[in-house]
């Protein structure tokens, strides 16, 4: 592999025979994955608190297996994943945490619970969920890991007091993980999207540059574990210059932030 190379982690393009679990199925990119995975040949076990949602993915879908889940409960992931394994046979190909919260938040309005729910939901459930599944890959000596970050855990951005913080931690997560297991066999990507158009960012009462449907944030992924990347971010005509907001100076990135948003 050149040192350059895009293809940090074993490639997964066909899926046909694989199995995935993806947690936060019932809507937005979570489903929007899990659909396109279905139609590529993989079958899929979906996770999330809304049964009803879940129930409606797998009718009709014999090979999928819904797992309604709170993933602020330990006990129930544990629980869960022995479902899935049960169900698989074996570890799954593909594990996705995709489960989220948000709620627009700034210090001029600072709520604790609210910053401990976000806390709990998108990092506190990706470690309950490592718990168990790190064991039960390692034992495997393969699968991947794919966890769902955002271009708001880049730096800091005007009423992402709560989620920034949260996503800021899965990116660091991801590039540790991959350091300690990569060599183990096993892969591990980060997607950081735009603007996708979900439940979560309807809530959102500014233009969003450059949003996409969650169907166009599946392919994306799909597109990314075929190639191997490791970071999955997108649409690149958006998040080309958020990954360059990383590298200005703080005096730069300030003021470019306040003149872009008002703030």
């Amino acid at each position: 592999m050149s040192l350059f190379s895009s293809q940090l982690n074993p490639p997964l393009s066909d899926w046909h025979g694989r199995t995935a679990w993806i947690l936060g199925a019932s809507s937005g990119i979570g489903r929007a994955t899990a659909e396109a995975l279905h139609k590529q040949g993989a079958s899929v076990i979906v996770s999330a608190r809304q049964s009803a949602a879940l129930q409606d993915f797998v009718r009709n879908r014999p090979d999928c297996l819904a797992l309604p889940l709170d993933v602020t409960d330990a006990k129930a992931v544990a629980a869960a994943a022995q479902a899935v394994q049960a169900h698989a046979g074996r570890a799954p190909d593909l594990i996705l945490y995709c489960a989220g919260h948000y709620k627009p938040l700034r210090a001029t309005e600072f709520d604790l619970a609210e910053m401990q729910h976000h806390l709990a939901v998108n990092y506190g459930g990706a470690l309950h969920l490592l718990d168990t599944v790190l064991p039960m890959l390692l034992a495997a000596g393969k699968g991947h890991l794919a966890l769902v970050g955002s271009v708001a855990g880049y730096r800091g951005l005007p009423k992402s007091l709560a989620y920034g913080p949260t996503k800021a931690a899965l990116n660091n997560l991801a590039e540790n993980l991959y350091l300690d297991l990569h060599e183990k066999g096993l892969g591990v990507s980060i997607i950081n999207p735009g603007f996708v158009e979900t439940p979560l960012t309807a809530q959102n009462n500014f233009r969003m540059p450059a949003l996409i449907s969650a169907d166009e944030a599946a392919q994306h992924m799909l597109h990314g574990w075929a190639q191997g990347r490791f970071e999955m971010n997108f649409p690149r005509r958006f998040t080309r210059w958020m990954r360059l907001l990383r590298c200005l100076p703080d005096v730069w990135y300030f003021a470019a932030v306040r003149r872009t948003t008002g703030v």
